[in-house]
C-alpha cells in the first residue's frame, strides 16, 4: 500500500505564492517498488484533471506549458516528500491539486499513469 497526504494549500491573491507539499508512506515504498516517480495534478471545476508538473526518479522534471517558469517540482528522496513551489499564481490556477505516485523511474503528465493518489488540496487565487 501507498499513503499520499498532501498539505499546504489555501487562498492566495493574484501574483501570491504556495508551497504545496506531499509525503508518500506505505510497505509498497519498500517492497514493491524499485523506484518510482511523482507528480502533481490539478483539477479545476468541470474541467478534467490534468498534469502541471512530474519528476522522475533520477530527478528530472517535465512541466505542462501553463505553469513553466512559475511552478517547481523537487522532492527529498530521503523523507519521501514531494514538493510545488507555484509562484506568480493566476486564477487560472484556482483547482485542486493532487500528489501521485507511480511504479518506475518515468517521469508523466497523463493522469492515467498514476495508480496512487493523495486527497487533494484546495488552491485559490482570488483578489
Amino acid at each position: 500500500q501507498v499513503q499520499l497526504v498532501e498539505s499546504g494549500g489555501g487562498s492566495v491573491q493574484p501574483r501570491g505564492s504556495l508551497r504545496p507539499s506531499c509525503v508518500a508512506s506505505g510497505s509498497d515504498l519498500d517492497y514493491t517498488y524499485s523506484s518510482y516517480s511523482m507528480g502533481w495534478l490539478r483539477q479545476a471545476p468541470g474541467k478534467a484533471r490534468e498534469g502541471v508538473a512530474s519528476i522522475g526518479r533520477d530527478g528530472s522534471t517535465v512541466y505542462a506549458e501553463s505553469v513553466k517558469g512559475r511552478f517547481t517540482i523537487s522532492r527529498d528522496v530521503a523523507k519521501t516528500t514531494l514538493y510545488l513551489q507555484m509562484n506568480k499564481l493566476n486564477a487560472e490556477d484556482t483547482a485542486i491539486y493532487y500528489c501521485a505516485l507511480r511504479g518506475g523511474p518515468l517521469k508523466a503528465l497523463d493522469a492515467q499513469v498514476y495508480k496512487h493518489w493523495g486527497q487533494g488540496t484546495q488552491v485559490t487565487v482570488s483578489s
